[in-house]
């Protein structure tokens, strides 16, 4: 893979959560599948993601993990860190997304208000998700008006 082809996410575990064993997981299948992945582990706040953010320009995506099920409080701070600019890229959120074994179609559509762009119910629904978003990211450069 050329410079100019690679690949760089920004993964984590959302900010009250310790739950290693998936993130180390996923972190390593994305490095088998080519992937530089910017590992900043598990306890993150929204203030570390957009500092990777920040440190990384080209990151492609940040994917941030949840077990325990709080991470809507835990992205509170997503939509001021996005609206300053902070995290430009699509942000991708997987787990357990909500206490309790009855879900609420509702939790997703806050997620979403929250900025989130994707949410996977599955870990092998992340490589066809970023796959998609980098070509819809490409495709939306290519309309980009060019100067004359």
């Amino acid at each position: 893979m050329s410079h100019s082809e690679r690949r760089l996410v920004i993964l984590g575990v959302a900010a009250s959560d310790s739950h290693a064993v998936a993130n180390h997981l996923i972190a390593h299948a994305l490095r088998g599948l080519g992937f530089e992945v910017e590992n900043l582990g598990t306890c993150t706040p929204v203030e570390e993601f957009a500092q990777a953010c920040e440190q990384h320009p080209d990151a492609e995506a940040v994917i941030i993990g949840s077990l325990n099920g709080h991470i809507h409080e835990d992205l509170r701070d997503l939509p001021a860190a996005r609206e300053a600019g902070r995290i430009t890229c699509p942000v991708i959120v997987g787990g357990n997304l909500s206490v309790g074994s009855k879900k609420d179609p509702r939790d997703l559509e806050r997620l979403q208000s929250l900025g989130v762009d994707r949410i996977l119910q599955d870990p092998a629904q992340l490589l066809p998700a970023l796959d998609e978003l980098r070509a819809s990211r490409t495709a939306d450069r290519q309309r980009l008006p060019v100067a004359s």
